[in-house]
Formats: structure tokens, sequence, C-alpha cells
């Protein structure tokens, strides 16, 4: 993404106009799940009743319920949603999919153990990173766990997504969460002006209080 504030509109053009095996603007979708989600998972980090928020096309949430998860993946991108309830179909899988603002998540209320984001946190500016996490308190149980991928400020500076610090990471959750654990990964993707490969990135996981 070019614009360091992307609206919702702009997601949804990048998934409505991908070419088959092109990404195009969605540098972030690998077609693959996340190296550190699998690690999560195989450590035993993913449980109960799972949201993978800003879900995008699936990969994430469908490798979960490959695994024997129950997952409910959310998208403010309708196009994003079509394109995984179509992996979903292929693979025989039995996804949940809504469309819905992460800032917001009505209807949500009290129902997930576990919430996974991967690369949606960077995209919100303060206020709306705000939003984001109020409704994440939300939409959780009491211990709940929420494993956050995040770009992070080690990546080189250009266009594309913010690159988050972790003081802003544990500034985000400091009221309302415990947080568990803190530390550099490599996220699969691109970033605009770059070709695939490792992107430096942070991976916090925290507890709702």
């Amino acid at each position: 993404m070019t614009d360091p504030h992307p609206p919702a509109e702009f997601f949804e053009t990048a998934y409505r106009n991908r070419r088959p095996n092109d990404r195009g603007l969605a540098g972030w979708d690998v077609g693959r799940p996340q190296t550190a989600v699998i690690e999560l998972e195989e450590a035993g980090e993913i449980g109960g009743d799972v949201l993978d928020i800003g879900c995008g096309s699936g990969e994430n949430a469908l490798y979960l319920v490959a695994r024997g998860h129950v997952v409910t993946g959310i998208d403010a991108a309708p196009s994003a949603l079509e394109l995984a309830r179509r992996k979903a179909a292929e693979r025989g899988l039995p996804l949940t999919l809504d469309t819905a603002d992460a800032r917001e998540m009505n209807g949500y209320e009290g129902r997930f153990d576990t919430v996974l984001d991967s690369g949606l946190f960077h995209v919100f500016d303060e206020t709306d990173r705000k939003l984001y996490v109020d409704a994440l308190h939300r939409v959780t149980k009491p211990g709940a766990r929420v494993h956050i991928l995040a770009v992070s400020d080690g990546a080189p500076a250009g266009p594309g997504p913010r690159r988050i610090t972790p003081d802003e990471l544990l500034a985000a959750f400091e009221s309302g969460w415990t947080v568990d654990t803190l530390r550099h990964i490599a996220m699969l993707g691109r970033l605009p002006g770059f070709t695939d490969g490792d992107i430096p990135g942070l991976l916090l996981t925290a507890c709702r209080q």
C-alpha cells in the first residue's frame, strides 16, 4: 500500500483487481500461512474459538481450520472474503467468514478465546488503533490471548504500511491486557518498491484481563 492511512476501499480494490498468479497491490497476500502463525499453532498458542481479524484471502485461517481449530475470519473487503470462500470450498474446510469493521465488530461480544492479527494493526493510526484494541477487548473472553503480527520499524523506510515500534505495541495493550511476549520476527510479503522476502516484524502476545 502506498497510502500511510489506507481507506477500506484500498483493500477492496487490491483484492478485486487481482489477476491469477499476480498479487498486484496485495503484496501481503503470499498464498500461504505466515511462518509465525505456524509456529504459534505448533507451540499450542492457538485454542478455543478463534478469530482471524483482517483475514484477507484466508490463508492463515484455512491453515488453522485444517489443523482442527474452529475459526471465524473477518475482513472489511468483500472481495477478500470471496477469495477466502472459494479457497475454503476448494479445500473442503469449514471456515466462517463475515464482513466487519475491526474497530467495531458488533455482534461478537465476549465470544473468542484466541485472536490472530496478521498485518492489520499497522494499518491504523493512533485514534483508530485505540478503537480497534477496545473492540478486541469486547469480543474476547477473560483470559483470551491476542497475537499481533505487525511490520516493525526495522523495515526499510518508504511507502506501504506504518512501521511499528515495540513501544507503540506495548502502549496499545497497556490497559485491560497483560503482555506475555514481544519479539522480533520475519513476516512474509513484499513492501512497495522491494522484491519478495522476509520483512522485519514484531509479534506481540497479550492476555485479556
